[in-house]
């Protein structure tokens, strides 16, 4: 039981940031981007990012500076991005250091060793090389990369649904 109608941490809706409040409320996919560092594999949940077709096709992505994942990627000039899935959420959280992980996040799911970096075992995938020199833009990290190699998994819920945030909730999105 609980004495408040609404959360009694969070500002009433004229002190909240708005930018923050409109980012919100635009759709993004959850992804989990991995890269071999010299201290072994490192991950970090991004859900700002940009697949730019092109020859070849380019992926921008808003990394946050201060994580392993980070250090990881710029180092190897090498990522791989994991389209998440509904049955993901806890490693959504857990990669963002929302949740715990006990023994880290590489025990609470099966994943497949590329170039680029760990995949999740079933999930579509792309393996990107990071070009240019990251910028900061906001609060974070603008990084961009050729994708090298695309797995696109077909046929099966399990490869082909996409996790997605909308109002800081996952919510699950089929887009077929």
């Amino acid at each position: 039981m609980t004495i408040h109608s609404d959360h009694p941490f969070i500002p009433p809706p004229h002190e909240r940031n708005q930018a923050r409040r409109l980012r919100g409320r635009l759709p993004a996919p959850v992804t989990l981007w991995t890269a071999i560092g010299e201290d072994g594999p490192a991950a970090w949940t991004v859900s700002s990012l940009l697949v730019a077709d092109g020859e070849p096709p380019e992926v921008a992505g808003l990394l946050k500076e201060s994580t392993d994942l980070y250090d990881a990627a710029l180092a190897s000039r090498r990522a791989a991005v994991t389209l998440l899935g509904e049955e993901h959420r806890h490693l959504a959280d857990a990669a963002a250091e929302l949740a715990p992980a006990p023994g880290g996040i590489w025990r609470l799911a099966e994943f497949a060793q590329t170039e680029w970096g760990p995949v999740l075992a079933g999930r579509s995938w792309f393996g990107v090389r990071i070009v240019g020199t990251p910028e900061l833009i906001g609060w974070n990290v603008l990084a961009r990369g050729v994708i090298e190699r695309i797995e696109i998994m077909d046929g099966s819920a399990r490869g082909s649904d996409t996790l997605g945030v909308l109002r800081g909730r996952y919510r699950n999105w089929p887009f077929e």
